[in-house]
């Protein structure tokens, strides 16, 4: 076997088994070499691969027995990744399986023992959907390359199992995650008045790439617009469509958290004294109508009025179900249609 491959099997040996805690020393790297690879060396041969890969820059160190210092992710970083896997809901249960297998051989054998909760990987909620990473790999490529795609879209039943509805053609813009889901924003044009769409990505299937260029976003001015992804997110916190508008509200300063959670720091406080915050930010209406309703016990909105008189009627149809204790079947509950909540939940 040449050295280089000599480099790579013990490069693999210190990966494997070694880290801060857990070093190995020149005669149990030879032992290693023969017992996993069938290889015959002596101490020397050891001594010198060990410089050689020290001197392309890996982080070996010597403190009674050898070991890698760094890894390209360390323990940490690679028990949040396994960790954002694991509570995933888009993935399936067998690709977030195999992702964490994945990130669990990037770790040493004593990393990879401590990650016991993967274990409980089967009673976690995961997508039905198996065809998610190919779709997002092609709606990568199309957007790399200006084109279209075709998709169609899923909900669940009654049943408890997806099934496919309608096609879509979209211009698709970015992919972004909001609030532990995926989602594709574009440009449908079924929907000509919204400048950008969004889709679930656990919701679409049979993704394809048309031929078709996909068509450059647009402001609402009408002019061509660039997707300024982090602002765009925090104005659209639960990803539903519609321009942004300026929403003023009354708060309190124990909200200061929640607004930066779900606003980042593009927001500005007019007034303030130690019981109440008048802040003035920027959110789609509908969006901002849920987020309120999330937090009435802490929010009052003042402007636009037309938010503001939706929230009113909602809380006089909550009153209408809760302010008895007669029960109804039935009475009072706001219907949808079932294209307006496949609309909104794609």
């Amino acid at each position: 076997m040449d050295k280089h491959n000599t480099n790579l099997l013990i490069l693999k040996i210190l990966q494997n088994y070694t880290d801060e805690e857990h070093r190995l020393t020149q005669q149990e790297i030879l032992h290693m070499l023969k017992s996993d690879y069938d290889l015959d060396v002596d101490r020397r041969t050891v001594r010198s691969n060990l410089d050689y890969l020290t001197d392309l820059g890996y982080d070996i160190l010597y403190d009674d027995g050898w070991y890698l210092a760094s890894r390209d992710l360390e323990d940490a970083e690679l028990r949040m990744l396994i960790d954002s896997v694991l509570f995933s809901n888009n993935l399936s249960a067998q690709q977030a399986k195999t992702l964490i297998e994945k990130l669990r051989g990037m770790g040493s054998r004593s990393f990879s023992a401590k990650v016991n909760h993967v274990a409980m990987l089967s009673e976690m909620h995961h997508s039905d959907n198996k065809q998610i990473l190919y779709s997002m790999d092609l709606i990568s490529d199309a957007i790399d390359e200006g084109r279209k795609i075709r998709f169609t879209g899923c909900h669940y039943g009654t049943d408890f199992n997806m099934h496919k509805s309608s096609e879509h053609v979209v211009s698709p813009y970015q992919m972004a995650a909001s609030n532990g889901r995926f989602y594709l924003i574009c440009h449908d044009d079924r929907h000509p008045e919204q400048a950008y769409v969004y889709y679930r990505l656990d919701r679409m299937t049979d993704v394809e790439i048309m031929e078709e260029t996909a068509q450059t976003p647009v402001g609402p001015d009408g002019k061509e617009a660039e997707l300024n992804l982090p602002r765009h997110m925090a104005e659209h916190v639960y990803m539903f469509p519609g321009s942004s508008v300026p929403i003023r509200i009354r708060t309190a300063p124990w909200m200061m958290e929640n607004l930066i959670d779900w606003f980042g720091k593009d927001f500005r406080i007019l007034s303030r004294n130690e019981k109440e915050l008048i802040v003035r930010l920027h959110c789609s209406e509908d969006a901002f109508f849920y987020w309120a309703m999330q937090y009435a016990g802490g929010v009052e909105v003042l402007e636009p009025a037309s938010l503001r008189d939706r929230l009113r009627e909602s809380a006089q149809q909550m009153l209408a179900k809760y302010g008895t204790d007669a029960e109804t079947e039935g009475g009072g509950f706001i219907r949808q249609s079932a294209s307006e909540s496949e609309e909104k939940n794609a």
